[in-house]
């Protein structure tokens, strides 16, 4: 029986992530950071903290105050317990503030405060203006385009935004069990993003990547460099690396979450299809794929 909790999702999660980031847009983002220190960086849907470590790894951050909001207690909570794990791991000192946590490594310094908020209440707090706006494989659960306007205006004037992992109508699962019911199950799960609601709010796009193009452009940000972050998730040797057997395990949970109850699907085949996903990942057969895009941009 897996026990799914999703702070462990967002850790299993870390190596799938690593590989699909965009390159391009990467070393866009690095070229285009301005020179003067601090840096202000607000990460808006920032899960346990998990961009925060791989900027400080990568050696993205040499003097920054960096802001995580997220709104699940959960997540923070855990982000702020796993926070002197992993900095000690990477050789940063911490120490404790009244407001969060000093990093600091040689001449490195970062000010980190991890928020359980709702991204929009923090905006209402008026912050002051970031360089750098991250979205981590969060945009596609808002409601775009109209959420646009009010997350880029947390830049200052040519502060940059890195928006990654922004879903783009495209699941595959390798092999096939049935391919018209597979691809039933796909456009069934698509559907339930384009139709999801928050708050009787619509909340989501199944083709968010695509329509990023027009949309940020219509916000007042110019597209720096874009380009493909697909999840690519196949086993070496009939195993998966780190904890990314987990991950799988997760995904096919947000497919019964998701659709278990849709009359439009058969609740046997369905509870069969999972099963026999679920021993695929087991066994170390299964290949997931997800179509996703990266954009940096800069605010006019």
């Amino acid at each position: 029986m897996i026990e799914y909790s999703f702070p462990k999702y967002l850790l299993s999660k870390q190596t799938v992530d690593d590989r699909a980031l965009n390159a391009g847009v990467y070393k866009a983002l690095r070229l285009a950071l301005p020179g003067e220190r601090p840096l202000r960086v607000v990460e808006v849907g920032a899960g346990i903290g998990s961009m925060l470590k791989r900027l400080l790894t990568w050696e993205v951050l040499e003097q920054a105050e960096y802001f995580a909001v997220d709104e699940s207690a959960e997540n923070i909570a855990y982000g702020r317990t796993w926070l002197p794990q992993w900095s000690q791991e990477l050789g940063w000192q911490m120490e404790e503030t009244q407001e969060g946590a000093r990093l600091s490594a040689g001449e490195r310094q970062v000010y980190a405060r991890l928020v359980a908020t709702d991204v929009f209440d923090y905006i209402r707090t008026q912050p002051p203006p970031a360089d750098l706006l991250i979205a981590h494989a969060f945009l596609d659960l808002l409601p775009l385009p109209a959420s646009l306007r009010p997350l880029l205006g947390l830049l200052k004037p040519g502060g940059l935004g890195w928006l990654t992992l922004n879903f783009d109508g495209a699941t595959i699962f390798e092999p096939a069990i049935d391919p018209a019911f597979d691809a039933l199950v796909e456009a069934l799960y698509h559907r339930s993003m384009d139709e999801r609601l928050t708050a009787g709010v619509p909340s989501g796009d199944s083709r968010t990547g695509r329509h990023l193009f027009a949309a940020l452009q219509g916000a007042g940000a110019e597209i720096l460099e874009a380009g493909p972050s697909d999840w690519v998730v196949f086993p070496r040797r009939n195993s998966y690396p780190a904890q990314e057997a987990y991950f799988l395990h997760f995904i096919l949970h947000f497919f019964e979450t998701a659709l278990g109850g849709l009359p439009a699907l058969d609740r046997g085949r369905f509870t069969a299809w999972l099963e026999q996903r679920h021993a695929q990942v087991e066994r170390g057969e299964m290949v997931y794929i997800a179509h996703q895009l990266d954009f940096l941009v800069r605010m006019k």
